[in-house]
C-alpha cells in the first residue's frame, strides 16, 4: 500500500499544473478572509488560474502502454488573473516522463525479439524510440547543425599544437614604398643604367645632364656635376666597392671618375665611339680597381683607372648596344647582356690567345636583355631577364651552361636584384602593371606583387644592408621598397657573426 502512496506523490509532482501542497493561500483568499466577505471554501479550492483541486490519493499508475496516460493532462486556463503565471505544458512530453520513470521499477526482462517489436511500435506512434527520449525532453528532433559551423571551444581544446620546426614562417611585406622621391628628367631609355646605391649609403641618381647624390641617412641632397654641352647627358652610374668613388657614363662616348669626398672629377677617360649605357666595377684583377664599361657599338673596355693609359683590353662579342653589365661577386666572371639578344660569360684573365672570348654565350632569350644578376650564395648562379620581345627571367649555371629554370614574366623584365637576406630575388617590369615581383629560388614561385608606378621600371638598386630596393620609374619617381628587411633577431645574428670575422681578419693582418 504504500508503494501505491508514494508512486502517487510522485505523480502529483511531476504534475506541475495542480496546486502546490502546504502552500500558503493566494492573495485573493488572504483578502477575502480580512475583509469577512463570502468566498470560496476551501473545499471547492477553485482559483482563477488554476484548474480544479484533486486529491493526490485519487491519481492513478499509468499504465504499461508506451505514450498512453490514465489520467489527462490539465490544461492551462486562458482567463486572466492570478498571483502567478504557469506556461502551457501542453507540448512537454509529460506523459513520457512518467513512464520512463515507472519503468525503472519493472524487474521483468524481455527477449531481443520483444524489444525490436516495442521499438517498432513506439516510432510508428510516437516518431521516435522510447529508449532514446529524455526525461523532460521538449517535442521535436534536435536541430543539426549548420553547413560548415565549427565549435570554437573543440577546436580550442583538441588542436595539437605545431612544433617549430613545421610552423610557416612568413614575414610581412609592405605593399607601399616606405619613399617616394622626385626624379624629374629621368630619361625613358630602356638600355640605360641610371641609379646605384653605393656602401657609404648614397645614393646616385642621373637625371638627363646632371647626377645628383641622396644621402639616405640624413637626407641630404647634392648636385654633383652637370653636363656643359646641353644635348649631352649621363647614361650610366656605377659606385665602386668602397663607396668613395662613383664612374659616370655619358651619351658623348666619355667614362668619368668622380671623388665624392672631393666633389670633383679626378679624371675623364675616353676609349669609345658611342655612348655608355653600362658600367660595372672589379676590385679583384690583380688587386687593383678595374672599371669595365659597354658601349653602344657592342664592346667592352677594360680600364685601369690607376694608370695613365687606362684603355687596357676590349671584349667583342656584341653586335649592338650593351646594356647590362655585372661583374660576379667573387671577380671570376663577367656577365654581359646586349640588344642582340645574347649574354655572353667572360673570364676575367686572358685566354692562351691573349685575347679575351667568352667562355659561354647565350642564345635563349628572344629580345634585349639588360637585366643581369649574380646569385650572392652561389657565384655559378646566374639571372638574366629579357625585353618586350622575350618577357622571361633565366637562371643560368655558369660553369655547366645549362639553364636551370625559366619563368614566364608576362611584361618587359627591366632590372634583377637577388636579396642577400633571403632566397629571393626581386625584378622590376614594364607594361602593363609596371609593377615589382619578388620570386622565391629556386621554386621560381612569386612571392608578392609591388604596384605603385605608372610607367615602367627603368633600374633597381639595393641598400647596401640588403633591405631596402629602390626603383626608378619613367613616371619620374624613385620609390623606396623595404621589401628585404631582416627579422631584429637574425639581424643581431648576421651582425655578430660580421664582427666576429673582421676581429679575426684584423688579428691574421697584425
Amino acid at each position: 500500500m504504500a508503494q501505491f502512496v508514494f508512486e502517487a506523490d510522485l505523480q502529483g509532482l511531476l504534475k506541475l499544473d495542480t496546486p502546490i501542497p502546504n502552500a500558503p493561500p493566494a492573495r485573493w483568499q488572504r483578502k477575502a478572509k480580512e475583509s469577512g466577505g463570502p468566498g470560496p471554501s476551501p473545499a471547492a479550492g477553485v482559483s482563477p488560474m488554476k484548474p480544479a483541486n484533486r486529491s493526490h490519493s485519487s491519481s492513478k499508475t499509468p499504465s504499461r502502454t508506451p505514450g498512453k496516460s490514465g489520467s489527462k493532462i490539465q490544461s492551462t486556463p486562458t482567463k486572466a488573473g492570478g498571483d502567478r503565471y504557469i506556461p502551457n505544458r501542453s507540448t512537454m512530453q509529460m506523459e513520457m516522463a512518467n513512464f520512463l520513470l515507472t519503468k525503472e521499477n519493472d524487474p521483468a526482462e524481455e527477449s531481443p525479439t520483444k524489444k525490436e517489436q516495442q521499438k517498432a511500435w513506439a516510432v510508428n506512434l510516437n516518431g521516435f524510440d522510447i529508449e532514446e527520449a529524455k526525461i523532460l525532453r521538449l517535442s521535436g528532433k534536435p536541430q543539426n547543425a549548420p553547413e560548415g559551423y565549427q565549435n570554437n571551444l573543440k577546436v580550442l581544446y583538441s588542436q595539437k599544437t605545431t612544433p617549430g620546426s613545421s610552423r610557416k614562417n612568413s614575414r610581412y611585406i609592405p605593399s607601399i614604398p616606405d619613399r617616394i622621391l622626385d626624379a624629374p628628367e629621368i630619361r625613358n631609355d630602356y638600355y640605360l643604367n641610371l641609379i646605384d646605391w653605393s656602401s657609404q649609403n648614397f645614393l646616385a641618381v642621373a637625371l638627363d645632364s646632371s647626377v645628383y647624390l641622396w644621402n639616405h641617412t640624413t637626407g641630404e641632397i647634392i648636385q654633383l656635376l652637370q653636363m656643359e654641352h646641353p644635348d649631352d647627358y649621363v647614361s650610366s652610374v656605377s659606385w665602386i666597392k668602397e663607396g668613395n668613388y662613383l664612374a659616370v657614363g655619358t651619351s658623348n662616348a666619355e667614362v668619368q671618375l668622380w671623388d665624392i669626398q672631393q666633389q670633383k672629377r679626378l679624371r675623364n677617360m675616353t676609349s669609345h665611339s658611342s655612348r655608355v649605357g653600362s658600367l660595372s666595377w672589379n676590385s679583384y684583377i690583380l688587386s687593383r680597381p678595374f672599371l669595365c664599361s659597354g658601349a653602344r657599338t657592342g664592346h667592352i673596355h677594360h680600364h685601369d683607372v690607376r694608370v695613365a693609359e687606362h684603355h687596357v683590353a676590349t671584349l667583342a662579342g656584341h653586335t649592338q648596344e650593351v646594356c647590362g653589365l655585372k661583374w660576379s661577386l667573387d671577380g671570376r666572371y663577367l656577365a654581359s647582356g646586349g640588344n642582340d639578344n645574347l649574354v655572353n660569360i667572360w673570364p676575367c684573365t686572358q685566354g692562351d690567345s691573349g685575347d679575351f672570348a667568352p667562355i659561354q654565350t647565350f642564345t635563349q632569350h628572344q629580345g634585349a636583355v639588360k637585366a643581369v644578376a649574380w646569385c650572392p650564395w652561389q657565384s655559378n648562379v646566374l639571372a638574366t631577364g629579357g625585353g618586350t620581345s622575350d618577357r622571361h627571367i633565366r637562371i643560368w649555371n655558369v660553369c655547366s651552361g645549362t639553364c636551370l629554370s625559366a619563368v614566364d614574366a608576362r611584361s618587359q623584365v627591366c632590372s634583377i636584384l637577388w636579396s642577400s637576406n633571403y632566397r629571393e630575388f626581386i625584378s622590376g617590369h614594364g607594361f602593363a602593371q609596371n609593377q615589382l615581383v619578388i620570386w622565391k629560388y629556386p621554386t621560381m614561385a612569386k612571392v608578392t606583387e609591388l604596384r605603385g608606378h605608372t610607367a615602367r621600371v627603368l633600374n633597381l638598386t639595393m641598400s647596401p644592408d640588403g633591405a631596402t630596393v629602390a626603383s626608378a620609374a619613367a613616371d619620374e619617381t624613385l620609390r623606396l621598397w623595404r621589401c628585404f628587411e631582416m627579422d631584429p633577431i637574425k639581424k643581431k645574428e648576421k651582425e655578430k657573426a660580421n664582427s666576429a670575422k673582421s676581429s679575426i681578419i684584423h688579428q691574421g693582418i697584425r
